[in-house]
């Protein structure tokens, strides 16, 4: 009995470890204090545990250093944050947008992030030519929101902000302190987030009347002045380590969240809507970064010569000794490897050659079908226009809308053995690898409708499978199809070969991963007598009037799209062959998994 409780209770533990959601944190910017970035996004956080099923979701609130050193520890998984320190990140870590704030005020706007230069209202400042020299002061210089579109706005009236002020103080996060030392008159002005001053009047902090907003604006619909340009506002963003499934789902709860949901409420805003263009952010940042040529690097180099004058004298020498023995190399290698690359190119000219009569031989083996192919939509074509013209004989006035029906099935059956042509065409024209955005479902479809009638005649059933969402890979099209064609006939040669009676079966599994596809060609054939390496040499072949090209050159196509080629036997204790081809989805780095 004691043993039997025992069990019991490991396995309740074990089963309460077990379905225990996965933790994941959600990096927040804190303009106004940790305590308060908590408080804002608690209710978002437990919204998301509602809507997500087996994740759990926290507040990881920091300032642009705490967040970006907690994305290069890989603590957090998800940010919410400006399109600055977003674009600021995305050039370090992979990142994805999933979603932009509609803000609470300004009628639900995706544009709400600018900044507000401040002074106090009894200042002889009146523009923002007048603080020249003088001491402001700002949150962080990453903020866009804030120090970073103040720049921008600098940079169009020509001035340059790292010299045109007396003094800049950066005095972080939260935001209150800035109008603090506007109003101590510690500092003359102080650049702040959209918003900030009327934030700090509504909780009773400050008097509106007692500050004055420098070159004010107030853009339709926006309900504080600024003295910028607006910019995006916050977006929800997630790292490379969050999969793709639990994107969309927390895509689809943020734009499913409504403006009345408490957590849209304590948030201060109207829901989510899909991300929206950064144009305006990546052009301020490519104005942030204009610098001036920089020539103390190159007054450096040349103090540094008249002061070691002989070891410079030297350095050249050397330098210049050492690129005159790198050119004689260079012109040595070349002179040596001219041949080489010559033989090179011939023993390509022979594999392409080799590789044409390989698909010269399989149009041969399939001539039977592609004949019967053709003939079938020209026979239909002789039949209607006989029908056309009797019709015509036959009526004095011209029925038009039969006349246009019987050409238009006229058309369909001459555009059918046009396409019949264009595929037996692309295969016999094989030339060098052209790489072009190919779907590979279209080039199984291709493949079975070349072999149809083969594998009508020899009672071979063919199937197609599909798992995954389908993508584009780059690939050579004619190349792949005849990989396709080599591999399905092989499939059928082997089912019609074989000593034991049995229904033909060929199956095509198409398995679409994140970064690859798998093809997989499973027949019910007496399967390999040897190795596969020995089966895919190049001129051996079990066939009594094969080439032994087919499964070489195969190899050799799929080796060209840097993919991967098995042959096996079945793995489910049944006879038959499996071929398996593993291709990279159009513009995936990642290395194929086998």
């Amino acid at each position: 009995m004691s043993r039997l409780l025992l069990c019991i209770c490991v396995l309740l533990f074990s089963s309460v470890a077990w379905a225990k959601p996965q933790q994941f944190y959600v990096g927040v910017l804190a303009n106004w204090g940790h305590q308060q970035a908590v408080e804002r996004w608690t209710p978002m956080m437990q919204y998301l545990n509602e809507q997500v099923p087996d994740a759990e979701f926290h507040v990881y609130p920091g300032n642009f250093e705490a967040l970006n050193l907690a994305m290069e520890l890989g603590q957090i998984q998800f940010i919410i944050t400006n399109p600055g320190q977003y674009l600021y990140l995305s050039n370090q870590y992979p990142l994805s947008w999933l979603a932009t704030m509609r803000s609470m005020r300004h009628r639900g706007t995706t544009s709400a992030i600018g900044s507000a230069i401040i002074v106090k209202a009894d200042s002889e400042y009146r523009t923002l030519y007048d603080l020249k020299g003088k001491i402001v002061a700002a949150s962080d210089p990453h903020a866009l929101g804030g120090y970073q579109a103040t720049v921008g706005l600098m940079h169009s009236l020509g001035m340059d902000p790292e010299t045109y002020f007396g003094q800049t103080k950066f005095l972080g996060f939260p935001l209150d302190p800035l109008l603090y030392q506007v109003r101590d008159g510690n500092v003359d002005a102080a650049i702040t987030p959209l918003c900030t001053l009327e934030d700090m009047v509504a909780r009773g902090l400050i008097q509106r009347g007692e500050y004055r907003v420098l070159n004010p604006s107030r853009p339709e619909g926006v309900e504080c002045q600024c003295s910028t340009t607006l910019y995006p506002n916050w977006s929800f963003a997630a790292t490379e380590s969050v999969s793709t499934e639990l994107s969309k789902a927390i895509t689809q709860a943020l734009l499913d969240l409504s403006a009345d949901n408490p957590a849209a409420i304590q948030a201060q805003l109207k829901g989510w809507t899909s991300p929206i263009s950064q144009l305006a952010v990546i052009k301020l940042f490519k104005e942030l970064h204009v610098q001036s040529p920089d020539n103390s690097r190159w007054d450096s180099v040349e103090q540094w010569l008249k002061d070691n004058r002989h070891w410079g004298i030297l350095s050249v020498l050397v330098f210049i000794i050492a690129t005159l023995y790198h050119l004689w190399i260079e012109y040595r290698f070349h002179q040596k490897s001219s041949s080489l690359i010559e033989s090179e190119r011939q023993l390509k000219q022979q594999a392409v050659a080799l590789e044409r009569l390989q698909s010269a031989s399989i149009i041969g083996e399939i001539g039977a079908g592609l004949a019967h192919e053709i003939n079938q939509p020209i026979a239909a074509i002789t039949s209607y226009s006989e029908g056309g013209i009797m019709r015509l004989q036959g009526q004095q006035q011209a029925d038009v809308e039969s006349c246009i029906a019987l050409l238009e099935k006229i058309h369909k059956q001459s555009t059918r053995a046009g396409e019949v042509v264009h595929r037996i065409r692309g295969l016999l024209k094989r030339r060098e690898a052209v790489m072009v955005d190919v779907n590979i479902l279209t080039l199984v479809e291709e493949s079975i409708s070349l072999l149809r009638l083969e594998l009508a005649r020899r009672e071979i059933q063919i199937n197609t499978q599909i798992k995954g969402e389908p993508f584009f890979i780059t690939a050579d099209r004619v190349g792949l199809l005849q990989v396709l064609i080599n591999l399905i006939k092989n499939s059928l040669d082997a089912i019609a070969d074989s000593e034991n009676a049995r229904v033909g079966k060929i199956n095509i599994e198409l398995d679409f991963k994140e970064y690859q596809v798998n093809v997989r060609i499973t027949d019910n054939g007496p399967g390999l007598a040897l190795d596969s390496d020995t089966v895919m040499a190049t001129f051996y072949t079990t066939k009594l009037d094969g080439l032994g090209l087919g499964l070489a050159i195969c190899r050799e196509v799929v080796n060209d799209h840097n993919g991967h080629f098995l042959l096996s036997n079945r793995e489910d204790d049944a006879l038959g062959c499996v071929a398996k081809v593993y291709l990279k989805k159009r513009g995936s780095e990642a290395p194929i998994e086998v």
